[in-house]
Formats: structure tokens, sequence, C-alpha cells
């Protein structure tokens, strides 16, 4: 069904190495876009057809405007942002917060955010676009042991708010998505982790993430990846500064 909707489109997507930067970017070259995969990783193997590779940081601005002019220099243009690149930290109890910690998460999801915004923009503005946000359920809710987190992902909801008000006048739409739990690599690895540690085990947990949910079923990469192609497609040409939950229905 989507199939050729981004035709003539290039779209930037970070954190894309793997997960669900990757499925997404994967998705909108599906649907006919060419683009640049922007990573900390040194390599991204398999990309899709049309599309390129870079490495850097989001935290780093100068990474980060280069990643942009590469974009400009291979393509022209830019019609689709997607700000995936993020980090989950461990659960602390809020007294025991490492604040070294919080500030790095703090420059990976906050800055790393609004920097990718900032440098896209000049390249979108003539033509407009939209910029797709990785928020989370944790923009508008909170869970215990997860202050660092949530802070974060607050934080990107506001930068999506205040952005959308900005950029609307030049056509621009900014909009986030709200995944709930994902059978990630990296989520499972964090609950195996937890469970070294006297946490529940692996199984246990993901079968009470399908529980808890209305659809009796975790989400997802795919669920995700579509959720951001809508974004993205003129499916939603009048939305613009929401939070877009993913999350089968938890309560």
């Amino acid at each position: 069904m989507m199939k050729g909707i981004f035709d003539g489109d290039t779209a930037l997507v970070t954190g894309a190495a793997t997960g669900l930067g990757r499925t997404i970017a994967q998705h909108l070259a599906n649907a006919g876009a060419n683009g640049l995969v922007f990573d900390i990783a040194e390599k991204c193997h398999d990309l899709p057809d049309g599309w390129t590779a870079l490495q850097g940081d989001v935290s780093n601005e100068i990474d980060m405007a280069n990643a942009v002019a590469e974009v400009s220099k291979r393509f022209g243009q830019l019609d689709i942002v997607v700000a995936n690149a993020g980090l989950v930290p461990p659960w602390h109890d809020t007294e025991n917060i490492d604040l070294e910690e919080w500030d790095h998460v703090f420059e990976v999801n906050v800055k790393g955010v609004i920097a990718t915004i900032k440098h896209a923009v000049p390249l979108m503005k003539e033509s407009g676009g939209s910029i797709v946000v990785m928020g989370s359920l944790n923009s508008h809710r909170a869970h215990p042991k997860q202050c660092l987190y949530t802070a974060s992902k607050h934080a990107v909801l506001g930068i999506v708010r205040a952005a959308a008000l900005d950029l609307g006048r030049y056509g621009i739409r900014v909009n986030a998505l709200g995944p709930g739990p994902v059978a990630t690599d990296a989520l499972v690895e964090r609950i195996k982790i937890r469970a070294s540690k006297g946490g529940p085990p692996l199984e246990e947990v993901l079968k009470q993430f399908s529980a808890d949910a209305a659809l009796r079923q975790m989400i997802s990469e795919d669920d995700v990846a579509r959720a951001a192609v809508f974004l993205a497609g003129d499916g939603s040409d009048g939305i613009t500064g929401q939070l877009l939950p993913i999350d089968a229905g938890l309560p």
C-alpha cells in the first residue's frame, strides 16, 4: 500500500545502523525514498538501494552539520528526517542516579534531537517536509526506576511541540513516535541483565508486556516503522506537534 509514496524524496535517519532506526530506513526505502543513514557505528551493512551511510555522533554538532551537508551534496534536498538516535540507560532508584550518566543520556537523547532538527531545517525550508522524532510512552508518563529516561523523553516531546510552532510557517511538520515496549535486541539484553540481578526472567517479562496490552501482544519494529512512514507522508499532512502512541493499547 505504501509503495512509491516517497518516490523522489530524500530522508535522513539517525541511529539507523540497527534496531528501530534501521527498520524505519528500510520501510522508507520500500516506499520509494532514498537517503542517508547516520549512526555512531563504524559500518552499516546491507543498506537499501539508493541509500548511503555516514558515521557520526548526533550529540556532536559538527558531526550533525556534516551529515546534513552530505545529504545536500548527494541528493540536493531533504524531505524527511527521522531523529531516532537515543540511549536507554540502566534502571536506578532516584536516589542512586549517576549524574555523569544523566549528562551523557541528555547529550544524546535531547541535544542530539535538537541538533538534528536545527541543522536539517535550512535544507528543508524551501519545500517543507516532515520531521519524526523518536519519543516514548515515557514522553507523557513515568515508570519506577526510570527517572533519567523519562526526563529525557519528556524533554523530547517539549522540543517537538515547540519546534512544530516555529517551523509550521515553512511547511515543516514535527511529530513524535511514542512506542511501548518493543522486543528489540537492546530491550531483551536489558531484561536479561536485570534478571541476572534478581529480576524476573525474560519470558515472564515479555509475557506480562503482552498481557497488559489491549491487543494482548507486544508491538514490533515494523509497527513502529509503519507509524513513522505515516507521520512522514501525506496522510498526516494536518498533524504536527503531536505524540503518536504505538503501544498495542497499554492502559
